[in-house]
């Protein structure tokens, strides 16, 4: 087994490759506007840290989100273009979940990213391995009563102490922990069943919308 993860959820660009034991080579860079320019630069490094070819690659792996329309979507693309030219499969993981599994914690917590617009993606975990219901979008106020008093990690949290009162690392996930999760997910059931479509989990819609009252113009 080696997996290729890879990231651009949040303002990191990260990618990692794991054998199936542990992770053989990891790079992470922070740049929100930069997502396109790092990424393959990034798998590059971890290949040649790791002294192996793209080809060896058994299946890559990705964080789906939540997260912005434009960096997310760089990852997603790249992942989809390697399992189509290597011919392997691609799983998905949620964002959160690789923060989530980075914590370590083994009691109730919070996962918070920066959603912008005064918001954060977030939800809430049992354990590091355990998520509670589905990642949602909302400001840091209208949950405060919900996350009340609970360690919380990510960059959602750091940004609202207010809410997020027992705030700490990770700030931003890294495909080491995606590929360390996935994994653990692939040595429970080979089949993949356990993980996520490789499709962007956005949470809301793009800022680029058709404009009200758009005229079609047909040719004559």
């Amino acid at each position: 087994m080696l997996l290729l993860a890879v990231d651009t959820a949040t303002p990191a660009v990260t990618a990692a490759l794991h054998d199936g034991v542990s992770v053989v080579a990891e790079t992470s860079s922070v740049d929100a506007r930069r997502h396109g320019e790092l990424l393959l630069p990034a798998v590059d490094r971890v290949l040649a840290e790791a002294g192996v070819k793209l080809d060896a690659v058994t299946a890559v792996v990705t964080g789906v989100g939540p997260g912005p329309y434009t960096g997310l979507r760089v990852g997603l693309v790249t992942a989809a273009t390697f399992g189509s030219a290597l011919g392997v499969p691609v799983y998905g993981l949620c964002t959160l979940d690789g923060l989530a599994y980075a914590s370590g914690l083994d009691e109730p917590f919070t996962v918070a990213t920066d959603a912008r617009r005064k918001e954060v993606y977030w939800a809430r975990y049992t354990s590091s391995r355990e998520r509670v219901g589905e990642p949602a979008v909302d400001r840091p106020a209208d949950i405060a009563e919900r996350v009340a008093g609970l360690p919380a990690v990510g960059a959602g949290a750091l940004l609202y102490p207010e809410t997020f009162t027992d705030a700490r690392a990770p700030e931003y996930v890294s495909a080491g922990a995606l590929a360390s999760l996935a994994a653990e997910k692939l040595a429970a059931d080979p089949s993949g069943s356990g993980f996520l479509p490789p499709l962007p989990l956005y949470l809301r819609r793009p800022d680029a919308q058709v404009p009200k009252n758009y005229k079609v113009v047909t040719p004559q």
